[in-house]
């Protein structure tokens, strides 16, 4: 696949205007169109709107057509869940035959064949927020994400550390949650395979055994499952059905139930949130190892903020999705003057009660 080469570049917040309603989401940058004025068009397309993440990334698309004087049109699906919507969305797009598409994929095996239809039309496309690592070669022009993988693995370092003394006195198994809102996309893919392979390493390295248990797909694709019957370590992996608030509360409730659970961890806003939803009634969650839960989360929103700061949850990592949305119109700009791109690697940043207000932290904590 021929590569192009960009600098990243970080944004400041800005306050713009989307347009949300029923059914499917659609914002306009311009409404008189491209053909109209000489401007560039593009088409993209996110996971959804459910959370603010996805707004703040919007945000950063309008910010940057603005600046950049190209038309764009960001549409996404109801939900996370609405695989098929969101597919449709992308052949639509690609039948409108615009200057490039932007995709942040729900699957990463669903958009296949659309890819190979744009690469056939000659239609650029950048992936970002997560990638499709099997698309039809030549088809993704530039990848624009955090390295989900590592993002995980930063997560479950921070976690480690503040538990390793409770692992260490343990004197029966212990279990430690991980709730992950569906396993088709590759970023919440990435997150958790580096959340339990890097907490299972540390927890090696210091002499337990670990064993992972729950969705098939984690298990099956994690470095070492493990055995159940004679692991010091369980790390319960729970998917819900549909990628809700109120699923992922009902999955992280039942892992918050258990009496040997010491610490849960939620890959993205919408598992984070469910976790804290669940603790409402439970009321489990704090920052003292030896009388709470631990938990911790991904992104940020009002809600995680709120418990981060209130020591209801021990931090999150989060993401920069202005700057990848801004970065995203920047790079299918650059590929329509015939420029070149190559992936791009958004910073993630961990954050806890103490750092939150810090420089370089609280520009990503979108609400």
């Amino acid at each position: 696949m021929k590569k192009k080469v960009i600098t990243a570049i970080l944004l400041s917040c800005v306050s713009i205007s989307c347009l949300f309603g029923c059914g499917e989401q659609n914002t306009q940058a311009d409404n008189t169109t491209d053909k109209d004025k000489g401007k560039y068009h593009f088409e993209i397309i996110v996971q959804s709107y459910q959370s603010s993440y996805w707004q703040a990334a919007a945000l950063g698309i309008q910010e940057a057509a603005a600046d950049l004087n190209v038309d764009v049109n960001c549409t996404g699906p109801n939900t996370e869940s609405d695989i098929a919507d969101q597919v449709n969305m992308i052949n639509s797009a690609i039948n409108s035959s615009p200057d490039g598409i932007g995709i942040a994929a729900c699957d990463q095996n669903s958009v296949l064949d659309s890819l190979q239809k744009a690469y056939n039309k000659k239609i650029p496309v950048v992936c970002f927020d997560s990638g499709v690592p099997d698309a039809p070669e030549g088809s993704v022009y530039s990848t624009i994400a955090s390295d989900n993988y590592k993002a995980g693995e930063l997560a479950a370092e921070n976690l480690y550390d503040a538990l390793k003394d409770t692992l260490a006195a343990a004197s029966s198994p212990v279990r430690i949650g991980e709730i992950n809102q569906e396993a088709t996309s590759e970023s919440i893919i990435s997150r958790g395979m580096g959340f339990i392979d890097k907490f299972s390493e540390l927890a090696k390295n210091d002499g337990k055994k670990v064993a992972v248990t729950g969705h098939e797909y984690y298990t099956d694709h994690c470095k070492d499952p493990g055995n159940i019957s004679d692991a010091d370590i369980v790390i319960e992996v729970a998917v819900p059905a549909q990628t809700t608030v109120e699923l992922c509360a009902t999955e992280a409730s039942k892992i918050l139930n258990k009496e040997d659970t010491v610490a849960i961890y939620g890959s993205n806003q919408v598992a984070a949130e469910g976790i804290l939803t669940a603790n409402v009634n439970l009321n489990v969650l704090g920052s003292d190892p030896t009388q709470n839960v631990l938990a911790v989360g991904f992104d940020a929103g009002a809600t995680i903020k709120t418990a981060v700061r209130d020591g209801i949850m021990l931090g999150a990592v989060t993401q920069a999705p202005m700057e990848m949305g801004r970065v995203t119109v920047e790079t299918l700009t650059k590929i329509a003057d015939n420029e070149t791109v190559s992936d791009i690697a958004t910073p993630c940043y961990w954050y806890h009660a103490q750092n939150m207000d810090e420089d370089k932290i609280a520009p990503n904590l979108y609400d």
